[in-house]
């Protein structure tokens, strides 16, 4: 980025913060930048000081509300949090004597429950790869392991697509994950994922071999050798889940919401699963809970006795 004034240099202050400091991921620097590259762009239009120094409340709620009929609730949420974030830093960093953010408030968002698949359906999204004949032998071994793994660990898909061939253990049939922050854990991989994996690998050396520029540490490649980028691995998903459960919709959070639901329904703990899916709090981890009651009380009102009678009114 050109700092060409000083809310430029401010935002740059904040980027190299977000990376260094926090350790957050750089889709999520990303986000957050361009949120603040479109208010900077914002201020700029409406000749305002284009310096966070010079800048009020006024100014915020100004853009926000330029954006209000544009965007929906989670939208706006998102821009609020990057500008009270920045602003937050300028803060701590003694850049601004006051926060003008600290008034602002976020939309409500509904709160929906977690989409998820059914035990069949993930099953033959798990199958769709096979079925391809069209597509090379890599791709299709690439995509098995690939949906196996997201279905069989719940990692996120940032964390799927930033995941070394190092951090596959076969012997303790784990994968190292890099979580939110930095924070690592290592995900037990069930037997489909570790033999789909290992299938996977005797592919994958191919594809390198035929790679001008590959990237020999990558775990997932491209056809150029290159790794997966998140755009890419989402489509992959979404083309699996249109041919294998005419999920057109699939998306790698729907497969991590699908793992948890499962594992719960199965008798899993929920400390268990918050270990598993990396949530820094239970709370998270609990919506699960209200899915599996909304299937319990479908599966009760179906084939108990007594519901039965219920229904039947006698």
């Amino acid at each position: 980025m050109r700092a060409s004034d000083p809310l430029d240099q401010q935002i740059d202050a904040f980027a190299q913060y977000l990376a260094d400091e926090r350790r957050s991921s750089p889709g999520t620097v990303e986000t957050y930048i361009r949120d603040l590259l479109s208010f900077r762009d914002w201020v700029r239009a409406e000749g305002l000081p284009v310096d966070a120094r010079q800048l009020d409340i006024v100014a915020l709620r100004g853009f926000l509300s330029s954006l209000f009929r544009m965007n929906q609730a989670s939208t706006m949420k998102k821009k609020v949090s990057a500008i009270r974030s920045f602003f937050k830093f300028l803060l701590k960093r003694q850049i601004i004597e006051q926060n003008p953010a600290s008034g602002l408030r976020s939309p409500k968002v509904p709160k929906g429950l977690p989409r998820f698949l059914t035990v069949d359906q993930a099953f033959r999204v798990m199958e769709a790869p096979p079925k391809e004949d069209k597509r090379a032998k890599s791709l299709r071994a690439r995509d098995c392991a690939l949906l196996e793994t997201l279905y069989g660990t719940g990692v996120r898909v940032g964390e799927l697509a930033s995941m070394n061939v190092d951090d596959c253990d076969f012997t303790e049939a784990s994968v190292r994950v890099l979580g939110k922050g930095g924070k690592e854990r290592v995900v037990p991989l069930g037997k489909s994922a570790l033999d789909a994996l290992q299938v996977y690998l005797r592919e994958r050396l191919g594809m390198l071999a035929k790679a001008k520029e590959g990237e020999p540490d990558a775990l997932w490649l491209a056809r150029g050798g290159r790794r997966l980028s998140v755009r890419q691995v989402q489509n992959i998903v979404r083309r699996h889940g249109t041919h294998g459960a005419g999920r057109g919709d699939l998306h790698p959070h729907a497969m991590r919401h699908s793992c948890a639901t499962h594992l719960l329904d199965a008798g899993a703990d929920l400390r268990s699963i918050q270990e598993l899916l990396g949530h820094s709090s239970l709370s998270t981890t609990q919506r699960y809970t209200h899915v599996s009651v909304d299937r319990l009380m479908e599966v009760y009102d179906r084939a108990h006795p007594l519901a039965r009678d219920k229904v039947n009114g006698s």
